[in-house]
């Protein structure tokens, strides 16, 4: 399957569930990333996002994330870097019933290269954190990138803060 075929199909399934779903809150975050890449041809990970999320419930939310992540290049491999624009629809579930605390969220989409010829590639974000009732946000996570076969990530720490609206 395309590309381009999986985020239309992943839209098309975040814009149904919104609309069929009796939504309670909707929040908008702000984060930034730091990780480590699991590549040895980069060094470091440094990102920053938008994270908007309605709550199904108290513990089940449904964050639409979008923002830019820059991958560097050691210098033995070239130097340089490798930048995206992740965009991406998942599931954030919180263990209690409160809708704060510990959570586990998995969220897939899409990655578009910044370059000229590095084109797009499957995104996929497992991660597990803790959100505090005061909207701030605290979360490990593995960010996988996939394409043409070839594959790399990082292991990153996301500190978040969160709006009502």
């Amino acid at each position: 399957m395309k590309t381009i075929t999986k985020i239309m199909a992943t839209s098309a399934a975040a814009v149904a569930l919104f609309f069929s779903t009796n939504v309670q809150a909707q929040k908008l975050g702000v984060g930034v990333t730091a990780g480590i890449p699991t590549s040895d041809a980069y060094s470091v990970a440094l990102g920053a996002d938008l994270r908007y999320q309605f709550d199904i419930d108290k513990q089940l939310s449904i964050p639409v994330t979008a923002g830019y992540t820059n991958l560097s290049v050691k210098d033995e491999f070239g130097g340089g870097s490798f930048g995206y624009i992740p965009v991406k629809v998942g599931a954030k579930y919180f263990f209690n019933t409160s809708g704060s605390g510990v959570y586990g969220l998995a969220e897939l989409g899409a990655g578009f290269g910044t370059k000229d010829g590095s084109g797009t590639s499957f995104v996929y974000s497992p991660a597990i954190g803790y959100a505090w009732s005061n909207g701030l946000d605290l979360g490990v996570k593995y960010e996988g990138l996939s394409q043409n076969g070839g594959s790399t990530g990082f292991f990153g720490l996301r500190l978040a803060y969160g709006f009502s609206l």
